[in-house]
Order: structure tokens, then sequence, then C-alpha cells
């Protein structure tokens, strides 16, 4: 009998956003393919390092022990081939990684395999993949390759932006295109309008779910940090209340710096559009840039 990954939460993520491979990319970009292939043979037995994404994984994964139950599956997605993919696979034994399902592409796009496991998010350090992906309709953010320390408290701290990540671009467009005043007179006077979904909203409808789950064991947080300010984020709250959708926090900043409030909220990744917000947040806490669709940034 088939497994039915509709009944996990899907997380798709490729080797060097789970591990720190940086000096091995070093490599293969300025000694090519065949010098990559040797360096990983020759420390096959040397374990990588933990990556940006390791937290969240590590984290997500807990809760099947937990609660005793399978409600989390990951699939490492990476562009390795088989021959060099095997210093990952001890890397995972080495973290008790409960990782069982592997895609190697050889370097091909991974991202056309997203859908084959139904994946609810896919992280990766390859813009061509994040990008094909969002443009598929799937959840993708393109990390940062920061050396974080691995955190561990007991809870997993997911937070996002809202316009062009949770939502869709169509406010931030006319942020863009007319300026702050259009843009704030435009959510008062259409509060009572549901937002349309973003790249984002169908990992959140799934965390959601996740965290029905496990509410009694307080394992999953999540927050909103915003440059909005209150009175344009009352359609935010309107519109996750329309999707019947609670989150735990949610920061209106007026535009001030989101950085520290990351840091002080303990997020095992934020999800950020703009790169001026995503880059610092990705200093102190782990981060990923959702790309818009194509068509929407032009």
């Amino acid at each position: 009998m088939s497994v039915s990954f509709s009944d996990y939460l899907v997380i798709g993520i490729s080797s060097r956003a789970l591990f720190n491979l940086e000096e091995e990319n070093k490599i293969f970009e300025t000694e090519g393919l065949d010098a990559y292939r040797q360096y990983q043979i020759e420390h096959e037995q040397e374990i990588l390092k933990p990556g940006s994404g390791f937290s969240l994984v590590k984290n997500l994964l807990s809760i099947n022990q937990t609660l005793n139950h399978k409600y989390v599956e990951v699939i490492v997605m990476s562009r390795n081939s088989a021959e060099t993919s095997l210093r990952i696979m001890n890397s995972l034994d080495h973290y008790q990684l409960d990782i069982g399902r592997m895609v190697m592409s050889s370097g091909q796009d991974v991202s056309k395999y997203l859908k084959v496991f139904d994946v609810d998010l896919f992280l990766s350090c390859n813009e061509e993949d994040v990008n094909h992906a969002i443009q598929n309709g799937i959840p993708a953010g393109l990390i940062y390759a920061q050396d974080i320390e691995y955190q561990n408290d007991g809870q997993i701290r997911i937070a996002f932006d809202a316009d062009a990540v949770l939502f869709g671009y169509e406010s931030e467009h006319i942020y863009k295109t007319k300026g702050l005043q259009a843009f704030c007179e435009n959510e008062i006077n259409n509060q009572d309008e549901e937002l349309t979904k973003g790249p984002l909203a169908r990992f959140l409808f799934r965390l959601a779910s996740l965290q029905k789950v496990c509410k009694e064991k307080n394992l999953l947080r999540t927050a909103i940090v915003t440059a909005r300010d209150r009175n344009a984020g009352i359609r935010v709250i309107k519109t996750l209340r329309k999707w019947g959708i609670v989150v735990d926090e949610v920061f209106f900043l007026q535009g001030a710096n989101k950085k520290e409030v990351l840091k002080c909220f303990g997020a095992n990744i934020f999800f950020d559009d703009q790169e001026i917000y995503a880059a610092p947040a990705s200093e102190v806490v782990p981060s990923a840039r959702v790309p818009y669709k194509k068509g929407e940034n032009e």
C-alpha cells in the first residue's frame, strides 16, 4: 500500500540548507564538479555541521517522537549525485534525523519532484529551484546560509512577513507604485475585504492543522512580523479570522526594525519577501526570502 503524503506536514529541504556545505559549494563553483565529487568522497566519514534549516527540521521531527505518531515528513532533495550523497547520509545518522526519503538529481532542478511528494514547504539555497517551486504553486523559501547555533527549548517558532508572503502582492504593489499613504488608505478602506492568499498561505494552513494536534503540549508557535502599522493591520486580523487561522503573536511594526523582534521571539525560521528585511534577520535567526511569482514584480 502506497503512502499518502497528504497525511503529513511535508518539508522538502536541500542538503545545503540542512547542513553547512558552504566550503564544499565553493569548491564546486571554483574548481568544478570533478573536484567537488572527489572532495566529498575523500571526506565521506566527516560529519557535516548543521546548516540554517537544521533547527527547524530537527525540532519539527521531534513532534513525531513527542506525540508518538508521525505527523511530520522531511525529504532531503539534493542536486548531489548518489555517489556524493553518502556523506549526507552519514550526517543524517549522526544527528539521528528520522529522514528516510531522499531525492538525488545529479545537478538537475529538483523542484519538478515537489508535487510528487505533496511538499508543503521547500527550503533551498538554490534560487532557480526556489523560483520554479513558487511559480508552480509550492510554498518555498531561499534560505540564507548562516552559521547559526542549533537551538531547541521544546518549542518550534515560525515567523512570517505579511504581504507577498502569507498574503498576495496586491497591497504591496500599491505601496511600491503609489506610496505609503495610498497603501494605508487602501487597507483601511478595504479592511473588510479578505486579502488574497500568498505563496506561503498553504504552509500556514498546514501548520495550523498541526498546531491543533499538539496544542496541549504547546509545541508550535507562529508569528506575523510586518512593517504594517496597526491601522493597516486590521485587514490582516480580519483576513485571518475569515481563514479560521489563529496566529499566536502579531507585530505591527510601522516600519521598525524586525531583526531584534525576531531574535527575541526566537524564530526557528523567518520568511520575508524583501532582502532588506530577510538578510539582516538571517544574522540572528534562520531566515528565508520568498520570491514573488513571475509577473508580480515586473
